[in-house]
């Protein structure tokens, strides 16, 4: 009887333990992404660039005249337009929809409305991937999706 119980805690606390390496896995993916958009908050192009994988590949997905086109944007291109002066604070808001990850893999799913100052611009659908390097989550994809409407 003494080994079903001890059998049972050990598997019982290995749960337990696992429960809460895959809750500060998520908490850690979670607080890299947020360091990204609150780089853009704050026009920080160092802070947003620390969250980037080495080649990392953006891409947005966009519909013109009912085309739909996946259009590549270099990381480069985006990290001058956070540090270039301007106005307005550059502010998207996400809400954290799903979160997987298996091992060093990280897929992410963020819904979003993004602002410029106070004003609306557009919303849509932020779709990460992360990867595990050097014991740090570093976003190595990006892809979007941007709409103005059917943003409730």
């Amino acid at each position: 009887m003494k080994i079903i119980l001890t059998l049972a805690a050990i598997l019982f606390s290995t749960g337990i333990l696992s429960a809460q390496v895959k809750n500060s896995e998520t908490e850690s993916v979670k607080k890299v992404i947020n360091q990204l958009f609150e780089g853009m908050r704050k026009g920080d192009s160092s802070m947003v660039s620390s969250t980037f994988s080495k080649g990392m590949i953006m891409q947005t997905i966009s519909k013109r005249q009912g085309q739909i086109n996946v259009v590549r944007y270099e990381p480069l291109n985006f990290l001058k337009s956070i540090a270039t002066p301007h106005s307005e604070v550059y502010d998207e808001r996400i809400t954290f929809d799903e979160i997987l990850i298996d091992a060093e893999l990280a897929s992410v799913w963020t819904s979003y409305k993004f602002y410029v100052g106070d004003k609306f611009s557009h919303c849509g659908v932020n779709s990460f991937q992360l990867v595990k390097q050097d014991n740090k989550w570093k976003i190595v994809y990006l892809i979007d999706t941007r709409r103005k409407e059917n943003c409730d």
